[in-house]
């Protein structure tokens, strides 16, 4: 199969993906913890992805837990949903 086949069939499966599970987020209501949870891990993971060596001073170890993205948010929002508490308003 050539490349550019391969490369098109490649972006559409992940782009059906992300599709679906931006519906899934869109679905759900989403308050004020939950919107810091979700834009604190997608910042940290996208800002792995983009700047790798943002880790070339760190450890070996560090480096090869978060080296990826994908567990860098997802560690973040694990970690982040434990730890972060805000205070809703009670008001409509």
């Amino acid at each position: 199969m050539p490349d550019p086949v391969l490369g098109g069939a490649t972006l559409l499966m992940f782009g059906t993906v992300a599709a679906a599970g931006i519906r899934i987020i869109a679905s759900q209501e989403i308050n004020r913890k939950a919107t810091l949870v979700l834009g604190v891990s997608l910042s940290l993971g996208l800002g792995v992805e983009l700047m790798p060596d943002i880790l070339a001073t760190a450890p070996e170890a560090i480096k090869g837990i978060f080296s990826s993205g994908i567990t860098t948010g997802g560690l973040t929002a694990i970690l982040a949903n434990i730890l972060i508490r805000v205070k809703e308003d009670t008001a409509e």
